[in-house]
């Protein structure tokens, strides 16, 4: 059987208290809007790079939605 170690109350909360540093790191990336859209606009870079054809048949798509919906609009209209 393995000795265990006995921590120290001091040790424990230096350790403990690294820990909490961590997590509170980590909450704030999460919450720092400015650094998440800039993480965001590289990952859209990346994949429009990687994979352009989703995005060109999504920008398609759009324009014939909005083409159809200025011809109904103008239809409508008369």
């Amino acid at each position: 059987m393995a000795a265990q170690r006995i921590e120290s109350p001091q040790a424990r909360i230096e350790r403990v208290r690294g820990e909490l540093l961590v997590v509170l790191d980590a909450i704030d990336d999460k919450l720092d809007v400015p650094k998440q859209a800039r993480a965001l606009g590289r990952r859209l870079r990346r994949s429009v790079r990687t994979n352009p054809a989703p995005w060109l048949a999504g920008a398609v798509g759009a324009a014939v939605l909005i083409a159809g919906g200025i011809a109904l609009a103008v239809r409508r209209a008369r």
